[in-house]
């Protein structure tokens, strides 16, 4: 059997293996098998060759999560070009950025899009080729190439060729493009699928864009494994969310914070409960301890992950189910196959238990940021081995004597007040341990006074009628008192990235604009 050493021999080794009839993916109610996902592809890719791609020509996709989604990705790959994956909701002035940064050739966009991406393509001197794609069409009349043949032998690439551009946001700016590897993102699949225990039988949701890495490896490890992943368009619509998980016998309900706490919310109206869910995942963010008990009803035979990654190398860490009451705070260990350690600001060894930034050794770890040497610099370090580079996350964490990770902020992040300092973390997780705040996000603010003020913004269940005053009261129980917040903002809900994150920039850039520190409601919603 031939190794498996590109991301689109995961596609063709299902054909290798005769599984042409296996369900690849079930979005919109359709159900697709891998011999059309690869016969899709393969016709994707004459197209793309046939146009003048060539190896390396990097591919924009601007569309929902569908079934075009999954035939691009593999199209892009097989004709050997890296795909750059855009978030549909990107407006004009962002994905003009992204395509002149990336040098996109195509762009395969969905027409309902066409408001933004129509924007941007009369902004560029050199505008690339457009391919429209909606549902499970995709109509090549937009390029030059629409009546080509599909290409069955993929274009010669080898591992170290780059496989995707993946944009993240960064703390100022514009967004910025990871660069991934054939070999890396194959080595990571094959780690993931490890530690989460995954097999071919398994069904696999997304609700998560494919445009954010997490919810582009549902469909990777699906693919990998000849598994089958069940694509919805998002987490919007709850109640058809839900119906989708039990009629299509979901196994595996990867989210983040935020789909969890609506879960949760949804489960105490009218109790919930999956039992064919035997995997239930977390990242992008913190998952708050108090939601374990939750979850356990609503998913009763589900093995719980907490998990720690950024863009930059996917996959940092995670907690062994087993070890979530022995090990509670804790993002776990590194994924197998990779080394973290933790260095001081002036780069010597952090003792256990104290706070250090976390730097992440592996295959996985980004080739670095495109067009950005200088940002390339700032995140990649020299590693232990000469000419090695190690990523450096510039996130803060303790370890314990058994190597178990503790998060306690981004350098960036931590407050600074009353000469002491805050982990924002530390005071959501106490936060969130008072019964009725279903969100909370914690910043620091100028104070003239303190340095920096601690502001929590809170959304809690109407019925509870929970004030500030009554906030601050209950959170001293699990706080010293510099670390209670001294400004507290009741909001209706939190403003959050298209990756599910709360964005703090937006809610304190928006609330300091629009309300004075006195202020106890605001309604932060987007």
């Amino acid at each position: 059997m031939k190794a498996q050493r590109l991301l689109h021999d995961l596609l063709l080794q299902r054909d290798a293996l005769g599984e042409q009839a296996r369900i690849a993916l079930i979005s919109d109610g359709q159900a697709f098998t891998y011999g059309q996902l690869l016969e899709a592809a393969q016709r994707l890719a004459g197209i793309l060759h046939d146009g003048g791609l060539t190896r390396g020509d990097r591919v924009a996709l601007l569309l929902d999560n569908s079934w075009a989604s999954a035939v691009s990705i593999f199209g892009t790959l097989m004709a050997g070009g890296v795909f750059v994956l855009v978030n549909p909701q990107t407006k004009a002035d962002k994905l003009t950025f992204i395509l002149s940064d990336s040098g996109a050739r195509v762009l395969i966009a969905d027409p309902r899009l066409e408001e933004s991406y129509r924007g941007a393509l009369e902004r560029l001197p050199h505008p690339p080729d457009l391919i429209r794609a909606s549902g499970s069409a995709i109509d090549p009349t937009g390029c030059p190439a629409g009546a080509s043949q599909p290409v069955e032998a993929p274009a010669p690439v080898i591992p170290l060729d780059l496989a995707a551009i993946i944009y993240t946001s960064g703390s100022t700016g514009n967004p910025k493009g990871v660069m991934q590897t054939h070999q890396a993102m194959v080595f990571t699949l094959g780690s993931l699928i490890e530690y989460l225990r995954l097999t071919r039988d398994d069904r696999i949701l997304c609700v998560l864009p494919l445009s954010f890495d997490y919810g582009l490896y549902q469909l990777l490890m699906a693919v990998a494994l000849g598994a089958c992943l069940v694509l919805e368009r998002s987490f919007t619509f709850l109640g058809q969310t839900l119906e989708t998980v039990r009629s299509e016998r979901v196994t595996v309900f990867p989210g983040v914070p935020t789909i969890f706490a609506t879960l949760i919310a949804a489960h105490r109206r009218a109790a919930l409960s999956f039992p064919a869910v035997t995997r239930v995942t977390n990242t992008a963010a913190a998952l708050p301890e108090e939601f374990t008990g939750s979850l356990r009803e609503i998913f009763p035979n589900a093995l719980l992950y907490k998990m720690y990654g950024l863009t930059e190398c996917k996959r940092v860490s995670y907690l062994e189910p087993e070890l979530l009451e022995a090990k509670p705070g804790s993002v776990g260990k590194a994924i197998p196959g990779t080394e973290v350690y933790l260095i001081s600001a002036d780069g010597q060894p952090v003792p256990a238990g104290e706070v250090g930034i976390l730097h992440v050794r592996g295959p996985h770890v980004m080739a670095g940021y495109w067009n950005r040497p200088d940002l390339t610099e700032h995140m990649l370090k020299p590693g232990k081995l000469p000419g090695e580079r190690v990523l450096c996350t510039h996130d803060l964490f303790r370890m314990d004597a058994e190597g178990f990770l503790y998060f306690v902020g981004r350098t960036d992040d931590i407050i600074k007040t009353r000469g002491e300092k805050v982990s924002p973390v530390e005071v959501e997780n106490a936060l969130h341990r008072i019964p009725g705040i279903r969100e909370a996000a914690v910043v620091g603010v100028p104070d003239a006074l303190l340095g920096e003020a601690v502001r929590a913004y809170i959304v809690a269940d109407p019925e509870e009628n929970l004030t500030p005053h009554a906030i601050r009261t209950r959170s001293t129980a699990f706080l010293e008192s510099y670390m209670v917040p001294s400004q507290i903002i009741l909001c209706d809900q939190l403003p959050r990235s298209p990756n599910g994150k709360v964005n703090k920039r937006q809610l304190l850039t928006e609330s300091v604009e629009a309300s004075p520190k006195t202020a106890e409601h605001l309604d932060c919603s987007l």
